[in-house]
């Protein structure tokens, strides 16, 4: 996109074709506005027009711009959080309220790409979080205990199971959710952009958002090539958010991410690495990710981003970490990399803003966005039907929040992660 290959990577070469878009143009009306084309606005709109809702989708650049069409591809459910933590950051109600939610999440996500037929790799074959060490073990052995408390089908495996399943000695153990599991995830949200648009919405590519107002009972956006009025707003742009609405990036940090891709490799590697096509990632603060794309690329990722001394560090770094998790592809090369921004919250919880009368939205997904998205999507298209209340949507109202020290923190962030990466190519 934009004729850089650093933006989507191995997505944009292996997923199939958008639907064919318009930018606004004239003066047009809509009964919703949905500002953003990635899984929350998609499955917003998808909800809203299988309902018989007059819905219009203006997205500032291409389909999945943003973090929707960038990231590791992992459907996983619920947050980084603990499971016990929500009910006393949120409250009983909505914290056990977020559990219920985000844990059915990737069962709506791969019902959804079933149901419409989506071509987007989905393989809801569950994901392990591997364990580095005692201290990642026991935070585990943890989370794993919260969650069965809870029904939920999750399973510690000690380190055999482990190395069975990763096809590394490396880990002392992995928490396997039998509940998640990958998806090409531009692919799912051209999916959902397509379903969306059999279902009657209209999308508008290219058609970036540079003022909104009141204008009688309902909103006048303006774009540079048209109007529309639209008496409901959804405002879904989380970590890509500019103007108007900025105060929404103002409460998110940007945390880097970056992802290499192998070329398709032997089958005999395929059936070692991962032989059971669940996607993984460990415990550590500068983690690691891998998985498998549908043909047999490894896709190996980390913290940072691909722009000035960080693509040559990160690129040492993957070529050498690969190596020490799976000796028999040392010396493999990487075909594509490429690299977005998480939009990390003071919490690591996502947020539910009114941004203004009838203008709603949730942000700060915390690298979660798949799961999350696709179903506070769906919230919002309820809540805009008056198929439920406000106080039914699975997180309370809150204020914007401004981060303080925001652009330190990026940088330290970026810079951090490219010196721990420096650090660990050598030792």
């Amino acid at each position: 996109m934009r004729n850089d290959p650093l933006s989507h990577g191995l997505w944009e070469k292996t997923a199939p074709a958008a639907p064919q878009t318009t930018a606004l143009s004239g003066d047009q009306s809509a009964m919703v506005a949905i500002v953003g084309g990635g899984y929350t606005g998609l499955s917003a709109a998808l909800h809203l027009a299988e309902a018989g809702a007059d819905v219009a989708v203006l997205e500032a650049d291409e389909i999945g711009f943003g973090g929707s069409g960038r990231n590791v591809g992992l459907v996983n459910a619920g947050m980084w959080v603990m499971p016990d933590d929500l009910p006393g950051i949120l409250g009983e109600t909505y914290g056990e309220r977020l559990l219920k939610i985000l844990g059915d999440a990737p069962r709506i996500v791969f019902d959804l790409a079933k149901r419409h037929g989506m071509d987007c790799e989905a393989m809801p074959v569950g994901t392990l979080h591997c364990a580095v060490g005692e201290s990642g073990l026991r935070q585990l052995d943890e989370r794993a205990r919260q969650w069965t408390a809870r029904g939920a089908p999750v399973r510690l495996l000690d380190r055999q199971e482990t190395a069975k399943k990763v096809g590394s000695a490396a880990f002392a153990g992995a928490l396997l959710d039998e509940r998640a599991g990958t998806i090409q995830p531009l692919s799912y949200a051209r999916g959902l952009a397509h379903a969306a648009a059999r279902a009657g919405a209209r999308l508008h590519t290219g058609s970036r958002v540079t003022k909104a107002e009141r204008s009688g009972d309902g909103w006048r956006l303006e774009t540079p090539h048209g109007t529309l009025l639209a008496r409901h707003v959804i405002v879904a742009t989380n970590a890509y958010t500019t103007t108007p609405w900025s105060q929404i990036r103002e409460e998110i940090v940007h945390l880097p991410y970056f992802n290499f891709a192998t070329p398709p490799l032997p089958q005999a590697v395929r059936d070692r690495i991962l032989p059971e096509r669940q996607g993984a990632w460990d415990t550590k603060q500068i983690l690691t990710s891998f998985r498998w794309d549908r043909e047999g690329r490894l896709v190996f990722g980390s913290v940072g981003a691909l722009k000035g001394t960080g693509q040559a560090v990160h690129r040492a770094w993957a070529e050498r970490a690969i190596a020490r998790l799976f000796p028999e592809l040392k010396g493999v090369r990487f075909d594509d990399c490429w690299y977005g921004h998480i939009g990390m919250t003071a919490d690591h919880l996502p947020k539910f803003h009114r941004l203004g009368e009838n203008v709603v939205g949730f942000s700060g997904y915390n690298g979660r966005g798949i799961g999350p998205g696709t179903v506070f999507g769906k919230a919002l298209a309820e809540l805009v039907l008056g198929r439920i209340s406000q106080e039914e949507l699975p997180l309370p109202v809150s204020d914007v929040s401004r981060q303080s020290f925001r652009g330190l923190r990026e940088g330290v962030y970026r810079f951090g992660a490219e010196a721990v990466h420096l650090m660990r190519t050598f030792v």
